[in-house]
């Protein structure tokens, strides 16, 4: 094997990753657009402050959970492809690829996701001044698209995928950088509303958020909206289980640690940990902006439905023209972060994918040069152009497609635990119980995001999302089709 600066030739990837450098991948996953902008669009009105962060610790403590089975199968399988790995020893080639492929979808939808919100950020800070809308522009879903937007996306999405491909060390520095500027960003934002005194737990009401469709059909204001609050037992179940079915979506990117397995340059044994600290800073973040849109705004129901980016009114409320540029910058360290760090996730599981043979081989050329999945990042490349081009309104379906990836992806991983504790005869009780409980917890995710249930409204996929989980699906076999041969061949070597 040839080596030169620290790569070599021999088509291997190179571990350059140390401790820092994944936290801030797992991270910069973890909070993305969504952390800035849901609280207006679905936690606030879904589930309201109380529902929302009940939802949230829930989630953070089932993803803890989970973790700990990652954390023991890292080491035994320590290769590109993480689940997709797991599942293919434990499983065989037919539920590896099942696993695979719905995990591909889960870290690249969100690449497409955080781009549609660099417009948003752009319109939200340059007030009236409307930049980035000019040239052509079209209407999807109630939503104009414009070609400046596109553009700009476009040019980032092309920028951070050239930063994976020169390599992963380089990419691993900016997404720290990323990381840490949007940590101090939120809690600046959290201590301000903490000392200041426009902030109020009275505005937080309707703890538990409201009908937001029938309150804009009458006409509602914050003055009458309690008459739209979601109340009593199944109300309140429904505004917990809005936001807690989503869970593995929020979460989705602490498990893109073991997709970059073969480039760490420290022991397996921290996984866990930065695991663990990389779910709590995500919960916290995800808490706190919440928490904070509604304490700061008197009338946040009005501005909700009215579509404003009440996080971004809120820190102008208590900061003035410096908390409009705080939460700007967070947003975009967010937005950024999220692209960088899915693009290492999909790439690798696709270059591992292709090394097994379940993708077509030219997904798993590694660049001679930079010890990088080229192809398969170009593809992501190309694939994340789709986000532009469709707009902000197909956020929701690229959240229920990633949750339902992610949930997946857990369920295999803690299965694969169990079944490798039996072969090795090195697990332990606890271990054992905490992959049960990620089983449990797994299924229990796609039941909610797929099963509608009587009394529990606003759970489950809408239909556009349900179509495009058909449609990948379909993809899904056809690319088995083509690839069974491959696979068979690849198994038997």
């Amino acid at each position: 094997m040839s080596q030169k600066n620290g790569v070599t030739n021999d088509g291997n990837l190179q571990r350059k990753l140390n401790p820092m450098h994944v936290w801030a991948i797992a991270f910069g996953c973890v909070i993305g657009w969504g952390s800035f902008i849901n609280p207006g669009k679905k936690f606030l009105t879904n589930s309201g402050v109380a529902g929302t962060a009940i939802a949230m610790i829930l989630g953070a403590l089932v993803m803890i959970i989970i973790a700990f089975s990652y954390a023991y199968m890292v080491p035994k399988f320590p290769k590109a492809g993480g689940e997709f790995t797991f599942t293919k020893n434990c499983f065989g080639k037919n539920m590896a690829f099942i696993c695979g492929w719905f995990l591909t979808v889960a870290y690249l939808t969100n690449v497409p996701m955080n781009s549609t919100a660099i417009g948003l950020i752009v319109d939200g800070l340059d007030g009236s001044a409307d930049i980035l809308k000019w040239g052509f522009h079209y209407n999807i879903a109630g939503f104009d698209i414009y070609l400046g937007e596109m553009l700009l996306a476009m040019a980032i999405l092309v920028l951070f995928g050239y930063l994976n491909i020169i390599g992963v060390k380089k990419a691993a520095i900016v997404q720290t950088i990323l990381s840490s500027l949007l940590v101090i960003c939120v809690f600046t934002l959290f201590i301000a509303a903490l000392v200041s005194s426009k902030a109020n737990n009275v505005n937080m009401a309707p703890v538990w958020g409201f009908d937001k469709k029938a309150a804009m059909a009458a006409n509602a204001t914050t003055a009458n909206i309690s008459e739209f609050e979601h109340a009593g037992t199944a109300g309140i179940l429904s505004a917990i289980l809005a936001t807690f079915a989503i869970a593995p979506w929020a979460y989705v990117g602490f498990d893109a640690i073991p997709q970059a397995a073969e480039e760490f340059n420290f022991s397996f044994k921290k996984v866990s940990f930065i695991m663990i600290i990389a779910i709590i800073f995500g919960c916290f973040v995800y808490v706190s902006n919440n928490t904070v849109a509604a304490a700061a705004l008197e009338n946040w129901p009005d501005r909700v439905m009215a579509g404003e980016w009440v996080v971004l009114v809120a820190a102008e409320e208590l900061l003035g023209g410096f908390g409009k540029v705080l939460v700007g910058l967070g947003v975009s360290c967010a937005v950024l972060s999220g692209i960088m760090g899915f693009y290492l996730a999909s790439s690798r599981l696709m270059y591992s994918m292709s090394r097994d043979g379940y993708l077509p081989a030219w997904f798993g050329k590694v660049d001679k040069k930079y010890g990088t999945p080229k192809n398969a990042m170009i593809f992501c490349v190309i694939v994340s152009l789709s986000g532009p081009i469709l707009g902000r309104e197909a956020l929701g379906w690229f959240v229920d497609m990633s949750a339902i990836g992610a949930s997946i992806g857990y369920l295999f991983t803690s299965a694969s635990t169990l079944i490798t504790m039996k072969k090795s005869g090195d697990g332990t009780g606890f271990l054992k119980a905490m992959s049960i409980i990620g089983i449990v917890f797994s299924v229990t995710f796609i039941i909610l995001q797929l099963v509608p249930i009587p009394g529990l409204s606003g759970v489950n996929f809408g239909k556009e999302s349900y179509i495009m989980l058909g449609v990948w699906v379909f993809l899904g076999l056809l690319f088995y089709a083509k690839q069974i041969k491959t696979i068979n061949r690849t198994e038997n070597d």
